[in-house]
């Protein structure tokens, strides 16, 4: 039996971010151009590098636009994206993020997530506490473990391709479209967000296990950046699609 899915993102969505802690990786652009499709390119940092982002986020009234936020829901979810630049119809440039995989703490979000968008939802139990001023996030399904110290920040991690936080600002967002490539489809679906207030603050990383990054093949990815925002209204309009550019 086919099952006719409704078409991606097809209303716009809003929430409230209580926090948003990204860690961004770096590795070689090659690495990552040669996993994109053809219609997308890597935002690349001096030519040599390109990013990997896992952003783990505590939302809030999750709804559809227009419905009150006593009918939201709250959930855990973290993404993994490339940040990568493509070139509209229209002949704009547009940077953004690359879905690769979207985890979440509820089957409800992993159902409704994969039925209205393509952001590729699992629900993994993932967990986040936060005290003492760290923030601990664990997933014991997939061997997800990160520990931030939300008390400092400024400095860079050791071995980032940045040599000042304002050099990693720039890949610390806000980006505001998403891309998912449909390449059967031979369509491009675009997913902007929108956000005011976005002032990230850098923080050090305690740990950190992503088996994920392995399963990608960046094992060796180096640690770039990480930061920390808070209490932000998101709001994601409604998706749009366009043909595939040819390359």
């Amino acid at each position: 039996m086919n099952l006719c899915l409704p078409r991606a993102n097809p209303f716009a969505v809003n929430a409230w971010f209580d926090y948003s802690c990204t860690l961004t990786f770096a590795v070689p652009r090659k690495d990552i151009a040669s996993r994109l499709p053809s219609c997308l390119v890597p935002d690349a940092f001096e030519d040599r590098w390109a990013f990997v982002a896992v952003a783990v986020v505590r939302t809030r009234c999750l709804r559809p636009a227009g419905f009150p936020a006593f009918l939201g829901h709250d959930f855990v979810l973290v993404g993994y994206r490339y940040f990568v630049r493509y070139r509209s119809a229209s002949g704009r440039n547009l940077r953004g993020l690359y879905i690769l995989r979207s985890e979440t703490d509820k089957k409800r979000m992993e159902r409704l997530g994969n039925l209205f968008t393509r952001y590729r939802y699992v629900e993994t139990g993932v967990r986040v506490t936060e005290q003492h001023e760290r923030l601990q996030i664990a997933a014991p399904r997939t061997g997800l473990e990160i520990e931030v110290d939300l008390t400092e920040g400024g400095d860079l991690p050791e071995g980032s391709p940045f040599k000042r936080w304002e050099e990693a600002r720039k890949f610390s967002g806000p980006l505001p479209f998403t891309f998912t490539c449909e390449a059967e489809k031979k369509r491009v679906l675009i997913v902007e967000g929108v956000r005011s207030d976005w002032n990230p603050q850098p923080v050090r990383v305690l740990r950190h296990n992503i088996p994920y990054l392995a399963e990608l093949g960046h094992a060796d990815a180096v640690l770039a950046n990480a930061f920390v925002v808070r209490n932000i209204p998101y709001h994601w309009k409604k998706g749009s699609s366009e043909p595939w550019p040819n390359p």
